[in-house]
């Protein structure tokens, strides 16, 4: 039991470092990352490719393997239930659409939306829509969180001409990489859309945890 545990424990951590490691690394590197002698380290990577899970590409090095979208979809489900009611909440108080949006590789995408339900105008935000992380509030609170940096993120424009967003990276749970936001067409204050965007993030990050 003690060796299958172990066996895991390391299954988890070479995955958590290829997530990490969005250029790939080599089988040196994750080995000595892991402290795993090579014959180790390549038995546990030759399980996790033949299950999907990772990949090497055309130089050797080693990725994430596409097996994990599998995993990841059926996470979604479970990651809008919880976000509806904080969704919903922010919504209606801010009178703009609200979403949550997680990264998949350097694509943002929205896993759950919501619309006020008494302005006479709002922004249409499919759930499922897909855009770069580096366009829009969205995606750039996201990479504000792969830098360590809080707070929320302002822009105009980006990904529709004339709405504007704001968006707030969620601090947990480990592994989530993930922002709540909102967009509307009409004007944006940053003081008061900022702190209800922050609280909703602190209050879905506490709800995930």
């Amino acid at each position: 039991m003690a060796e299958s545990s172990q066996t895991m424990e390391r299954g988890l951590r070479l995955l958590r470092l290829l997530a990490d490691g969005h250029g790939g690394r080599t089988p040196s590197e994750l080995a000595g990352a892991l402290g795993l002698s090579r014959p180790v380290f390549y038995r546990l990577l030759t399980t996790l490719q033949s299950e999907g899970f990772a990949r090497r590409d055309g130089r050797g090095r080693v990725h994430l393997g596409f097996g994990v979208l599998a995993l990841a979809r059926a996470v979604h489900p479970l990651l809008r239930a919880a976000a509806l009611p904080t969704l919903r909440a922010l919504a209606e108080g801010a009178g703009a659409t609200a979403h949550l949006t997680v990264a998949e590789g350097d694509d943002g995408l929205a896993v759950a939306v919501v619309e006020p339900s008494w302005t006479d105008m709002h922004v249409a935000y499919r759930e499922g829509a897909r855009h770069p992380l580096t366009s829009g509030a969205a995606g750039l609170a996201i990479l504000a969180l792969r830098e360590g940096r809080g707070g929320y993120q302002v822009t105009e424009g980006q990904l529709q001409e004339g709405a504007r967003g704001l968006a707030a990276p969620l601090s947990g749970p480990p592994g989530l990489e993930a922002s709540v936001g909102v967009v509307t067409f009409g004007p944006l204050d940053s003081a008061v859309a900022g702190p209800r965007v922050l609280a909703a993030a602190e209050d879905l990050s506490r709800a995930l945890a």
